[in-house]
């Protein structure tokens, strides 16, 4: 596992800062930086926020916290979203519990997790809301009759079922991607239940 000091140093390369230009932005002593980037001191609360605001990137991604990488596990948690083909509301249930269990012990499921989730949500809410905007549109109330809209509901199942492929085939890609090491983002939800 990378420590704090050498994440920093590879961060601060990448960037194209030398020492001293990125002890001056900090507003930090040369030495306290150069003995951070050796891990002969770890940086406290406020160093190590300002050293991440500079370097533009989270806290979270520089420290661990004793996390560890588990390629195996993240496939399996995006694959655990096929349990909605056996289990109503699987595509929730079963990767909120995967989540919620093991998100601050492996690098990487948090924010994939939290991805995942919130796209989830939005698929469960556009079939869902689909399929009952169908079945109240193909009925006539008054006289208990198929109404005129009966070819609308049929249009309802045909997007219902194009979007349940996707939501098959896509995260079996995607945990293919993620065994093969590709730490990436794969999800990109309009809208953000989860952070």
């Amino acid at each position: 596992m990378e420590t704090i000091g050498a994440k920093i140093l590879e961060i601060r390369k990448r960037k194209g800062l030398t020492q001293e230009e990125l002890a001056d932005m900090a507003g930090i002593n040369l030495r306290t930086l150069q003995r951070i980037e050796k891990n002969e001191t770890e940086p406290r609360g406020n160093t190590l926020k300002m050293l991440c605001s500079i370097l533009d990137v989270n806290v979270e991604d520089i420290i661990d916290y004793g996390k560890q990488e588990d390629n195996r596990y993240l496939s399996f948690f995006h694959l655990s979203v096929l349990s909605f083909v056996f289990i109503p509301l699987g595509n929730l249930i079963i990767p909120a519990i995967l989540w919620f269990t093991k998100r601050d012990r492996i690098t990487g499921l948090n924010s994939q997790g939290a991805d995942l989730l919130n796209f989830q949500i939005m698929w469960t809410l556009l079939t869902s809301g689909s399929l009952i905007g169908g079945l109240v549109f193909s009925f006539d109330f008054t006289n208990g009759n198929p109404s005129p809209f009966t070819s609308y509901l049929y249009s309802v199942f045909y997007f219902i079922a194009v979007m349940s492929l996707i939501n098959i085939i896509y995260p079996i890609v995607v945990s293919f991607l993620v065994r093969k090491n590709s730490q990436r983002r794969y999800y990109f939800p309009l809208i953000r239940f989860i952070r």
